[in-house]
Order: C-alpha cells, then structure tokens, then sequence
C-alpha cells in the first residue's frame, strides 16, 4: 500500500490551525503523515505545540528573497516520506470523503495526478463559488496546489517547482507535467473549502493580485509556446494592461477612463462591481511591473 504525505507551506498563517484541526481526522487510516514547512520566525510556535502529531520543519527566509512559497514546496515535497504527495494550502477545510475522492483515480486507476475544487466559504472580491478549478472534462490543462495529489516520481521528473518565481509557481509547475506528457486528472467533487481570513480583505487581495500579474508575465516569459492559450485563457492579464499604458491618452480624450464602464457592466452581478474591477487593474499593474523589471 502506498503511503501519504500531506504537505502545507505557510508564511505566518494562523488559519494553518483550521487546516490541521480539519486533516487530522484521516489519521491514521488515510493519511499517513502531515508535513509543515513554516517561514514564520517562530510566530507559529503555539499551532506548533497544539498539533505534535505534524511533521514540522522550520524554514529560514533567504537574504534577498520576498516570497519564499516554491521554495518551501520543493523543501516540503522533498522531505516528505510518502509515495503520494498532497499539497493543500493554510485555510483550506476538506468537505466530506475529500481525501478519499482525490486519491482514488491515483490508488483504483493508475492515475498519476489528481487535482479537485477549491471553493471560498465565506465572501470576496470575487463571489463566483468556484475560484480555482474550472475544468469540465475529465482531465484539465492547469491547476493550483490547494487541492493537488500526484506520485512523487512525478515531481522527480520535472525538477519540483522553479524557485524564480514569487507567484505562479504552481501553474508552471503543472505546465511543465503536462509537457512533460502527464495528464491531470479532474475531480469536481473532491472538495476543499478556504476561509475568508485566509483570503483577507480588499488591500491584501489588492496586493495577491499584484503579484499574481507579475507571475502570469513571468509564465508567459518561460512558455512563450503558450502564448496563445494564455491570452485567450486569462484575458484580464492582457486587458488591463493595455488600459495602463493608456493611461496619457486622458490628457487629449478625457472620456478614456469610461472605457471601464464595460467592465464595471459585466461584473454588475457580483457583491463589489467597483472592487473587481479595482482587482483586474492590479493584476494589469502586475504584469507591466514585471515587463519593466525584465526590460531593466
């Protein structure tokens, strides 16, 4: 039988106490280990000794190095001692017979990658109930990690997660299988729910914007061969940008910044139109930033 790791990267979440609580009902039995790698200097220390049965290693934050999440994966993926790996992130709470969902097409089909649903409780920028998965057939072209499972040769194969990116690591992670010939299982009803304090509020998600702009550049960058399917895929990225550098037009048209009256239209069914609208803008900001960085 294969054994199971679960592994969780925080920088200094507290809502790591909500994932751990929830998980460690599949131990023993389903689960055979839970490893966290924590950036957090010892803030966690109290989640630390509230939960003894975790595999719990320290990570030291390199000079010159702002977000340390790839790096904390590799490190997590590497030491874990499980044949299946499962990468869920802080705050993510499983609904019903998640963990076993997830892992049966690797355990009863020979699958080597799983990956389900991730879905908000609670409220955000964003109020569309499914924020991560978007597949609709059996087997999809990309995902994150809060609801990942794959065999551990498969991460040997591609080298883990590139360390050069700050966001976005996780896509390039499963682009890079999917090149590599893998295929990533799809499995809409194994479910895992985040709380609204991992998420944040609006200036916290204003900034997880940011940061994920400047990774979709830095995706496009290494894949220029996706180039296509990205555009069409992730059109805010390409939109919100281009607004941008719009921007001087405003001094000879002044009507210029309507132009967000569409948008603001198309997101009138959401709680916060102006906020996602606000959102987008960020994530446009994102990507020139690192357009100019790369240009510099």
């Amino acid at each position: 039988m294969m054994k199971v790791s679960l592994v969780i990267v925080s920088k200094d979440e507290p809502c790591l106490t909500d994932t751990l609580d929830a998980v460690q009902t599949l131990m023993p039995g389903l689960l055979d280990e839970v490893v966290v790698v924590d950036a957090s200097q010892k803030r966690l220390d109290r989640v630390r000794v509230e939960h003894p049965w975790v595999t719990w290693y320290d990570y030291e934050q390199p000079k010159g190095v702002r977000v340390t999440i790839a790096h904390q994966r590799n490190i997590g993926a590497g030491r874990a001692r499980g044949d299946v790996i499962v990468f869920t992130d802080c705050g993510c709470i499983p609904r019903a017979q998640w963990f076993s969902r997830l892992l049966s097409p690797i355990f009863d089909e020979g699958e080597w990658i799983t990956c389900g649903q991730v879905e908000l409780r609670g409220r955000a920028i964003h109020s569309q109930p499914d924020w991560s998965g978007h597949a609709t057939e059996r087997y999809t072209s990309e995902a994150g990690m809060s609801n990942f499972a794959f065999r551990r040769d498969v991460f040997d194969a591609v080298g883990g997660f590139d360390e050069s990116f700050a966001a976005g690591e996780d896509i390039d992670f499963t682009w890079r299988l999917v090149d590599s010939g893998y295929r990533l299982r799809w499995v809409p009803d194994a479910v895992v729910e985040v709380v609204e304090d991992a998420v944040g509020g609006p200036r916290r998600q204003m900034r997880r914007a940011f940061a994920n702009g400047a990774g979709w550049a830095h995706l496009v960058r290494k894949h220029p061969q996706r180039l296509q399917t990205a555009l069409r895929n992730h059109s805010v990225a390409v939109v919100y940008p281009l607004f941008l550098l719009g921007i001087p037009l405003t001094i000879r048209y002044r009507a210029y910044p309507l132009l967000l009256l569409i948008p603001l239209w198309r997101a009138r069914h959401e709680a916060a139109p102006v906020l996602v609208v606000l959102h987008h803008l960020f994530t446009g900001a994102g990507v020139l930033a690192e357009v100019v960085g790369l240009a510099r």
